[in-house]
């Protein structure tokens, strides 16, 4: 009977319950106090008569502590301020490296503008790194110590083979993606084509190139013989508007350049087409890339391509590609690279 006049006083007290409905900006705030509050399914708190006391007790002590709470701890969502802006020094900055196509005067007259339009749009610094061979280019991506380059044909094949270095754009130069391999000659020279320059002193560009080095090797190889015993002489230049100087002044018979940097070279110094000319070109190859290194941030990637692929699409980006020779940069994929790649593992490792 005891029991039974406890359950009914319990069932008394839900009948005069008193509902309280606790919401806030996010919705409603379940306070969860076991035998003082209870929510039901309309999101409404009721608390019995006989706990109202220590309720109010309860929601006094929440509202003078949050009243105490200083004014430096609370966030307010709608009024949101910029970060803080760092000095540049503090700033890492993008590194760029190209390799030693033209000439290292050469290449920060030409590439300088890209420094200073990415660094715009990225609104950080940008730094120009240049090695000496396409070698030293290709570890430094691999240490990660640049973060996009300008690379060669075979330098981007070793690299790719080697450490995984991936395709970010290409350039397109007179609505292509290609370029060739050039054969050049003294401008009085007799010989018409490879067989004729046995026996004399032939100029590589890099070690790695494909155009300078292991095209002109293969070619040489096509007529049966190796370029140690086939010339008298080879000497590197490490670069291409070297090896066309020293063919214009004599210093070698022959030299094997690449297309894009002979036209660049012509444009820069016409006289040069009264001391050198061309005696053989090669089939059409997939462009020299713009790369980045497998470890480089998905984020980083996706807006370099993004800034990369809009230049064209404004003034001062059209400028800046007029000063590297190139009309816009383009997606490609790695399929366009596997004739030179066939070349590249059929002539097999060369020694510098």
């Amino acid at each position: 009977m005891g029991q039974s006049k406890d359950k009914d006083k319990e069932d008394n007290d839900y009948d005069s319950e008193v509902y309280y409905h606790y919401t806030d900006e996010a919705g409603f705030l379940e306070i969860s106090l076991t035998g003082i509050i209870r929510a039901n399914s309309r999101n409404q708190v009721y608390v019995t008569e006989m706990k109202k006391i220590l309720l109010l007790v309860l929601v006094l002590t929440l509202v003078v502590g949050c009243t105490q709470t200083t004014e430096k701890n609370v966030i307010n969502l709608s009024n949101l301020q910029p970060l803080p802006v760092y000095a540049d020094s503090e700033i890492v900055p993008l590194r760029i490296s190209v390799a030693a196509v033209i000439s290292p005067k050469g290449t920060v007259e030409s590439y300088q503008p890209l420094v200073d339009y990415l660094s715009q749009r990225l609104n950080r610094p940008v730094e120009l790194v240049q090695r000496r061979t396409y070698a030293e280019t290709n570890q430094l991506l691999k240490a990660g110590e640049v973060d996009l380059a300008f690379v060669c044909t075979s330098a981007y094949i070793s690299g790719h083979d080697e450490f995984g270095m991936e395709l970010l754009a290409a350039p397109l130069v007179n609505s292509e993606a290609v370029y060739h391999a050039l054969l050049i000659v003294p401008i009085d020279s007799p010989a018409e084509s490879m067989a004729d320059l046995r026996g004399q002193v032939f100029a590589f560009t890099d070690p790695t190139s494909f155009s300078g080095r292991v095209y002109p090797t293969y070619q040489v190889q096509e007529l049966g013989s190796t370029p140690e015993t086939f010339f008298a002489r080879t000497f590197f230049t490490y670069n291409h508007d070297n090896a066309i100087r020293a063919v214009a002044a004599g210093l070698a018979d022959g030299a094997s350049v690449d297309s894009l940097v002979y036209e660049f070279a012509l444009q820069r110094d016409p006289a040069l087409t009264e001391r050198v000319k061309v005696i053989a070109i090669s089939s059409a190859f997939a462009i020299p890339p713009v790369v980045i290194s497998p470890n480089t941030r998905p984020q980083l990637r996706a807006t370099l391509q993004s800034i990369l692929f809009e230049m064209d699409s404004t003034l001062e980006g059209q400028q800046t590609l007029a000063a590297l020779g190139i009309e816009k940069f383009v997606p490609i994929e790695d399929g366009a690279y596997d004739p030179i790649r066939a070349i590249v593992h059929g002539v097999g490792v060369l020694t510098p």
